[in-house]
């Protein structure tokens, strides 16, 4: 987990996830990674693919990063990238992944955002 000076209590509450091995306390919970393995994982889980939202690209960079889910963030504006370029991307702004595994029923979640911890309005 990154830390910086804005960090949210988002991600202060958040059950920390630094490897694949890593498992939710309980279904529901919300959990922080910023190491690439797990959230390649929780993507592929969910044949998520690495994308950016169209028009947030800033000199020839990625813009906003988020994931093209099937059913889910399908849109005109979502324009996939690849692995690489979402993690230099990801690395490059310090960012952090709050996610979920399961809702408090125990089905599935697709709940996720990314979050700076020095973003200066956070």
């Amino acid at each position: 987990m990154r830390t910086g000076r804005t960090t949210s209590r988002s991600v202060l509450s958040s059950q920390v996830i630094s490897s694949p091995a890593d498992r939710p306390e309980r279904p529901g919970r919300s959990l922080v990674t910023s190491n690439h393995d797990v959230i390649r994982q929780w993507a592929e889980q969910r044949n998520a693919r690495p994308a950016t939202i169209a028009g947030t690209e800033r000199e020839g960079r990625a813009g906003v990063l988020t994931f093209n889910m099937p059913g889910y963030r399908e849109s005109s504006r979502v324009r996939e990238i690849s692995w690489n370029e979402w993690f230099q991307t990801f690395d490059q702004r310090k960012l952090n992944l709050i996610y979920q595994e399961q809702m408090r029923d125990g089905r599935q979640s697709n709940f996720f955002r990314t979050e700076s911890p020095d973003r200066e309005d956070a």
